[in-house]
């Protein structure tokens, strides 16, 4: 790039005069805007002329904004603060790649800002300033109008549909102003735009947050965040305080967090969402967990558990007594699963218990109890008053001492079947982890029938997926290599059958001939390119991965004996279990998702 200021390269070349310049420096000392702008605007210099002067000095594409067409979906990529301040311009995106237009494209800190908020890869070129700071003008008005703006785009977003609060009370305020500011339409219509526009989307959770200057506001869709906007900072109290309300809980109290509940009518549908408000150094942080019972799905197949693990479960929910453990991290699927199980078994000659915190499904025919700590309304109190009931099969929401889990397995083995979650890293771990409770292992290994570790990884987006051959190191971070069979990974023929029944019509031609014989190096492997379908990640919905350990007589006798947890998943893999690496093998073999998908979420 040339170190020659702009200024002397355009005297040089003759298109201005010393004179000419001179004024434009004038009025940059004057106004602080700069030369070339300033040549423009007098009518010195032609801006198409300038532009491949400040092309030539950069050595970077230039763009004549007068003959481009901006798209609106990409304008709000970046917010209008930061494209105002530092005259940038979203063009267009390409993949993973966002085109801006820049009057400075040296400014590395403003390029780096761009890449972290719009999470895309940024390519800058050149246009001409004065047509810039129009259009940004006419694109991004200024900051009094902010709000306006925001909700012309919020009414795009929320369409005609109606909605209404269904549970609701009056707060109680010491600002008037904060009061005032509560009731406004700009802010009543923000919130409910983005309550309804997130249970459009698929999102499960909505995270409000606060920083110093600023507002964030980013949805969770199939488990990744995404940033979807962020409203004037002025509007921070109001919007926090509006939350409060609509969940009621204490809108004076900032100090501790709170908990509470929204049930809103979002067209024909009642939405529930969970509100949770944390504070943080700037402000409340607000996170909402959207419960809507219209998005539950309750066949385990189409989360892609195999053919001979949802046999196993379906055979051991079925048991007259017994226990049924599901285990994973937080948000992995095990609620989920537990309430497909149940509407299995929901029958009128049943009866259902359940003990939920906090109970996020109403589902006809159970009877269902919120844990409530603070009065001794926990899991084991529960459990407890369960047992005088009279239950066929009871669900607790979670065993998380000694005192829950003897009761559980007391009532697992006089008659009741019982379902419950733990959180551990895989099936064969559980069992430890309840005999390092103190349970006894002639009772654990009596009690159980079966152990579901689950997760839930990233479906490639049907729209782009593309068939690649991934490098050595991608291969080594999964701990394989091209010429390692699949028996190595401990593959038996009846899972690679399964594989070839359920495989993608792009997988399919590939799998025909596959054996415990056949090479990692042989297996066809997929990605998504990116496209506006799946926003230019790739990845579009999830997919379950499960471990399934049955509990067999030889499962049994090692549990009596203590044995590690390790010996105890080698036992069950012998026996035909899959474990979760295994099971994201599968999804990988069938293009379903991708190698990168597994290693974040099972372990070798």
């Amino acid at each position: 790039m040339s170190s020659e200021r702009l200024g002397d390269l355009l005297f040089r070349e003759g298109l201005i005069t010393r004179e000419q310049l001179d004024k434009a420096l004038q009025e940059q000392r004057a106004n602080g805007t700069r030369v070339g702008y300033n040549l423009v605007k007098l009518g010195f210099i032609q801006e198409t002329e300038l532009v491949k002067a400040l092309a030539r000095q950069y050595k970077l594409p230039a763009v004549d904004l007068s003959k481009f067409e901006v798209d609106p979906k990409v304008l709000k990529l970046v917010p209008a603060e930061l494209a105002s301040k530092h005259l940038v311009l979203p063009l267009k995106r390409d993949g993973r790649t966002l085109h801006v237009a820049m009057a400075d494209p040296t400014n590395l800190g403003v390029i780096e800002d761009l890449k972290f908020i719009t999470r895309y890869d940024v390519n800058p070129v050149i246009a001409g300033e004065f047509t810039l700071r129009n259009l940004l003008d006419k694109h991004f008005e200024a900051n009094d109008t902010q709000v306006a703006n925001l909700l012309d785009e919020i009414a795009e977003i929320a369409g005609d549909e109606d909605i209404e609060v269904v549970e609701q009370k009056d707060e109680e305020v010491s600002a008037t102003a904060l009061a005032a500011a509560v009731d406004e339409a700009p802010v009543v219509k923000l919130l409910n735009a983005l309550l309804s526009d997130a249970v459009k989307r698929g999102a499960s959770d909505i995270h409000f947050e606060c920083f110093e200057h600023e507002i964030r506001v980013r949805y969770r869709i199939d488990g990744a965040l995404q940033e979807i906007m962020r409203p004037p900072a002025k509007m921070k109290a109001a919007l926090i305080s509006r939350f409060k309300i609509m969940a009621q809980l204490n809108i004076a109290e900032r100090r501790v967090p709170q908990d509470g509940r929204i049930k809103l009518k979002v067209g024909k549908k009642v939405i529930d969402y969970r509100v949770a408000t944390r504070p943080t150094i700037f402000g409340e942080k607000v996170v909402l967990r959207i419960l809507d019972k219209g998005n539950l799905t309750l066949d385990l197949e189409k989360f892609g558990i195999e053919p001979r693990a949802e046999k196993d479960l379906m055979e051991a929910v079925q048991n007259p007594y017994g226990m049924v453990l599901v285990t994973g991290p937080t948000g992995s699927g095990k609620t989920t699963t537990l309430y497909s199980c149940l509407s299995k078994v929901n029958t009128i000659d049943t009866n259902i218990m359940t003990a939920e915190d906090p109970v996020e499904y109403n589902i006809f025919g159970i009877n269902q109890v919120l844990v409530r700590n603070e009065i001794g309304m926990t899991f084991a109190a529960a459990l407890k008053a369960f047992l005088r009931q009279d239950p066929n099969i009871i669900m607790v929401g979670e065993i998380r001492d000694l005192e829950t889990g003897g009761i559980a397995i007391k009532a697992a083995l006089t008659g009741h079947l019982v379902m419950s979650t733990l959180h551990t890293n895989s099936a064969p771990e559980t069992v430890t982890r309840l005999l390092d409770m103190g349970l006894e292992p002639f009772n654990v290994a009596s009690a159980l029938n079966l152990i579901l570790a689950q997760r839930l990884l990233r479906r490639i987006c049907s729209n782009c997926k593309k068939k690649y051959e991934p490098d050595d190191i991608e291969l080594d971070a999964m701990k394989v290599h091209r010429d390692m069979p699949l028996g190595d990974l401990r593959f038996k023929q009846d899972a690679l059958e399964s594989v070839k029944l359920k495989a993608g019509p792009e997988a399919a031609p590939f799998l025909q001939t596959l054996t415990p014989k056949t090479r990692v190096g042989e297996l066809p492997f997929f990605k998504g390119a990116g496209c506006d379908a799946c926003g230019g990640s790739g990845l579009k919905g999830r997919q379950g991965v499960y471990e399934v350990m049955m509990m067999t007589p030889t499962i049994r006798k090692l549990i009596m004996q203590s044995i590690g947890a390790a010996e105890l998943r080698d036992a069950a893999v012998d026996e035909g279990m899959l474990t979760l690496r295994m099971d994201g093998w599968m999804k990988i073999m069938k293009g379903i998702t991708t190698t990168e998908q597994v290693l974040r979420e099972t372990s070798a």
